[in-house]
């Protein structure tokens, strides 16, 4: 009988776990981008994509209390529509980390570091996925304590950007009718939120990740709802005050054309010398790049190991014990999308995938509702998951056509993968089945 994880995860700790997955890299880069999609109202995509993602969330805690067990989307995609469902969910997870890696080395090369050092762009991205590749096959050591730092970097920076933008409001340098203005040249109104809220989706992501944990948190009954509620909420008012100093601080144009927003925030507050943010914001950059990265390397090895992607992805390497061959493949495919995407196309065509993942589950929670599942697991109004489809739905008619392209290319992909798993274990349950008649038939004729 295999042994059971151990339940040692807090609420406090589920709670900083997810915060810091949630509240990662994405609105360091992401906030000019989406200036660019909505005007000057970056607040409102950015509350919008809270309360969307938090709809979703809602399922997932569900799912999470009903099956406390690890797997998390996939595995619940399969207990609904089965094991093909399952594969092309977890083919667009790590689709999506793949993609995620790619947008944030492009940003890891952009103004930020241009604040520091003047370097061409695709050499700076070529370097730093072989560094992260490289440190990915010596092997991460994990814990606690450097989750937690790494979280503080990146909230650390955060608060920074809202104390000085507060700071340009009080002397009156800023423009507070800028958080008013919605709409830009190419959208106006309500497709303007939209459009920005496909973007700032982006910039919540991450919380689908924990109910991974979910079967080592001490009582995830009680404790998975209140951390994974919490900690959106909590990322979500630090967004919402982001966009609101963001926009008051710097004309829209000027935000909307950079790739370092926060720094231009850093530079009109004039008392900041702009090394010292850049070096905050490349740390969460890599950093969310680096964890992503394992994610998606450790995924890749365990597909393959489970007969989902060729064998030879499950290569480890002697001595370090490390998946070599995926960290190579995934960093590739990485380098691939970095060098042929910008970041807001490359991070919408992240949201797409995940939307794929968020629509599956929101249909999975619908369907499990007949499952008993564990006694007196949290539930959401049924409206709720509902609600969360109907979003996904919805927010999939926002996305550009460049970015369906290089979407349905992956999901295709991923169908075809499910396909060929689908086939490959018919043929093996019928392999079963002829042998164990063959048997039958040998023991009748004895």
């Amino acid at each position: 009988m295999a042994l059971a994880l151990n339940r040692t995860v807090s609420t406090s700790l589920l709670f900083f776990f997810i915060l810091g997955d949630t509240l990662g890299a994405g609105i360091y880069v992401l906030v000019g981008a989406v200036a660019r999609e909505s005007g000057g109202a970056i607040w409102l995509p950015l509350l919008t994509a809270l309360v969307l993602a938090t709809l979703t969330a809602g399922s997932y805690a569900e799912l999470a209390t009903k099956y406390p067990r690890a797997g998390g989307s996939s595995h619940y995609v399969t207990a609904a529509f089965g094991p093909a469902a399952g594969s092309l969910v977890g083919f667009c997870m790590l689709a999506a980390g793949l993609v995620s890696v790619g947008a944030l080395a492009r940003a890891f090369a952009g103004d930020y570091l241009e604040a520091l050092v003047s370097w061409p762009l695709a050499a700076v991205v070529v370097v730093f996925l072989a560094a992260l590749a490289a440190l990915n096959i010596r092997g991460v050591t994990e814990s606690l304590r450097a989750n937690l730092v790494a979280t503080l970097i990146e909230l650390g920076g955060l608060v920074l950007i809202i104390g000085l933008g507060t700071w340009i409001i009080a002397r009156g340098d800023a423009d507070l009718g800028r958080l008013t203005h919605l709409g830009t040249a190419g959208h106006g109104g309500f497709d303007a939120v939209l459009a920005g809220t496909v973007l700032a989706f982006y910039s919540f992501v991450g919380f689908e990740t924990s109910v991974n944990l979910a079967e080592e948190v001490k009582d995830p009954r009680r404790s998975y709802p209140r951390a994974l509620f919490g900690a959106l909420l909590t990322a979500g008012v630090v967004y919402v005050l982001i966009g609101v100093v963001a926009s008051a601080s710097v004309p829209t144009e000027q935000l909307s054309a950079s790739s370092g927003p926060l720094l231009e925030v850093v530079r009109a507050a004039g008392n900041l010398p702009d090394w010292v943010f850049s070096l905050i914001a490349l740390v969460a950059v890599a950093n969310g790049a680096l964890l992503t990265g394992i994610m998606s390397s450790r995924l890749v090895y365990g597909m393959a190991n489970d007969g989902l992607l060729p064998r030879v992805l499950g290569r480890v390497l002697p001595g370090r014990r490390t998946p070599w061959v995926a960290a190579l493949a995934t960093s590739a495919v990485s380098l691939a999308l970095a060098l042929t995407g910008e970041i807001d196309s490359l991070a919408a065509t992240l949201v797409l995938l995940l939307l794929v993942v968020f629509a599956s589950v929101n249909a999975a929670v619908l369907v499990l509702r007949r499952e008993p599942g564990e006694p007196d697991h949290f539930r959401v109004p049924v409206v709720v998951p509902w609600l969360g489809l109907a979003s996904c739905l919805f927010l999939f008619t926002r996305i550009e056509g460049e970015v369906w392209l290089r979407g349905l290319i992956l999901v295709a992909v991923g169908v075809l993968l499910a396909a060929v798993n689908a086939v490959r274990a018919r043929r093996g349950v019928l392999v079963v089945e002829r042998k164990e008649a063959e048997l039958q038939g040998n023991s009748a004729s004895r």
